[in-house]
């Protein structure tokens, strides 16, 4: 019987690929104090998912949102569109075969003042899916 897929081996796949481009990331939030750029993984637990008719929930899937942070929206855009073209290859999870993760929407950048100083946000959202290899 193959073993229930986890999610945070396929984060850790999320984090690999974006800091091979270069991109500093955390997970559910930035430490108090930090400068941008910088991108935050917000992950949802995910889901094994059926593999067939016989109900052999060994597939797996779940959405990650990315949130850019940047000085400037410029800046964002840009953590954006490198996250983007890191996240363009199927994910590499040991024992699973991931798919290339698929991205569902986003938000418009803006600009949060309840900060100081302000920092812009750009926010894109991906399907993630992994099978046993």
């Amino acid at each position: 019987m193959t073993a229930a897929p986890a999610v945070l081996p396929h984060i850790d796949a999320v984090t690999t690929a974006l800091a091979a481009a270069q991109l500093t990331t955390y997970l559910g939030g930035a430490p108090q104090g930090v400068a941008p750029p910088y991108a935050v993984l917000y992950p949802s637990p995910g889901a094994p998912a059926r593999a067939s008719l016989a109900d052999d929930r060994v597939n797996w899937v779940s959405v990650l949102q990315i949130t850019c942070v940047g000085a400037t929206g410029e800046q964002a855009l840009n953590y954006a569109d490198r996250s983007q073209a890191a996240l363009d290859a199927p994910l590499a999870v040991a024992g699973r075969t991931g798919w290339r993760p698929e991205a569902l929407d986003g938000q418009p950048v803006a600009r949060d003042d309840d900060v100081t100083p302000p920092v812009y946000y750009a926010v894109a959202r991906w399907r993630l899916r992994s099978t046993p290899s």
